[in-house]
């Protein structure tokens, strides 16, 4: 048995084939399935294929958003999803979380500082502590105390 490597060239070039276009015009965007075929690279990063689809669409790579990329079994083909905004402004319906990871929108101060100082949890827990336990028909009384 003979088992024979292939090159893998991370320049080697690759194909990029949208299904299922579709005009959002609510949203302000065209949203596709993305496929890449790469047949001697293990995978595509997301930033080559921003810039890929952007030069493919004529927009900015900012305005290009790639994920939900998942490999095919034996490689050299992902399929994923994508998100083209029609302009910058559009930019701010699109999920927070996607933003902060392609550096346009930075965490909130508050976010960070909760990161770094303690967990998801503690944070959350937070408020329910600080609030005096009543039980009864003190409760009635403990909420007439707040509203004056």
């Amino acid at each position: 048995m003979e088992h024979v490597l292939t090159t893998q060239d991370p320049n080697s070039p690759i194909t990029l084939r949208t299904r299922k276009f579709m005009t959002n015009r609510l949203m302000q965007r065209r949203q596709m399935v993305l496929d890449v075929i790469h047949p001697n690279r293990p995978n595509v990063s997301r930033a080559e294929l921003q810039e890929k689809l952007g030069e493919l669409y004529k927009t900015p790579k900012e305005q290009c958003f790639v994920f939900g990329m998942r490999t095919h079994y034996g490689g050299g083909r992902s399929t994923g999803f994508a998100l083209i905004y029609d302009s910058e402004e559009a930019l701010k319906l699109e999920a927070t979380f996607r933003l902060v990871r392609v550096r346009i929108y930075k965490m909130t101060l508050l976010t960070a500082e909760r990161t770094q100082a303690q967990g998801r949890e503690a944070f959350a827990q937070a408020p329910e502590r600080t609030q005096e336990k009543v039980r009864g028909t003190k409760k009635s009384k403990a909420g007439d105390a707040k509203k004056k």
